[in-house]
């Protein structure tokens, strides 16, 4: 059992903390460390992509660790990097979509749809999210509410920014071949 799964599979077992006065500010710290430790980990080679798949690549750029963008693979390479097109990052000269070659360990299929429901219901504090923002999905945690916008912290950029719900999904993880929602806190 990786780290990664053993962090999860504990965050699972201690099930929701009620966030008080008294450990609010410890619970973000424990999630900002959870979340740093997942965006910076290798994904899984759990699968064998082909030409024509559609998948996520995980910044490996500092600055950008913690996100992840749509891409298609073009071809593999070798038996651990494939070549890729982005959907929504363009080159340099933004004269068309940039390709480049990504280890394998920097792809992870895209997330299946998530129910209607799950975003109908809203998101709580301390739930788990990614961010669709400049051209990719930032995973951070739910730091606030006011109206309609929902305050995310990103512990890998510090940042804490509001967003519409129409912009958030849950945030999974891909594990052992399958996708996993982390465990969301219910106060």
């Amino acid at each position: 059992m990786s780290k990664i799964e053993w962090n999860l599979t504990q965050l699972l077992l201690v099930g929701p903390i009620k966030v008080t006065e008294i450990n609010s500010e410890e619970r973000h710290t424990m999630l900002s460390e959870f979340i740093k430790s997942i965006a910076f980990k290798r994904q899984q080679i759990t699968k064998v992509f082909q030409k024509g798949d559609e998948v996520e690549v995980a910044s490996q750029v500092y600055g950008f660790i913690g996100s992840y963008y749509n891409a298609t693979i073009l071809s593999p390479i070798g038996a651990y990097h494939y070549k890729i097109k982005y959907k929504t990052l363009l080159t340099a000269d933004e004269s068309g979509p940039l390709e480049e070659m990504v280890t394998a360990a920097a792809i992870r299929p895209v997330p299946p749809q998530q129910d209607e429901t799950l975003s109908q219901n809203g998101f709580r504090l301390y739930d788990m999210v990614d961010v669709f923002a400049n051209d990719g999905w930032w995973f951070g945690f739910i730091s606030g509410k006011i109206g309609e916008e929902n305050y995310v912290y990103f512990p890998t950029t510090a940042d804490n920014i509001a967003y519409p719900r129409h912009l958030l999904r849950f945030h999974q993880e891909w594990v052992n071949g399958k996708w996993k929602y982390l465990p969301k806190t219910r106060n």
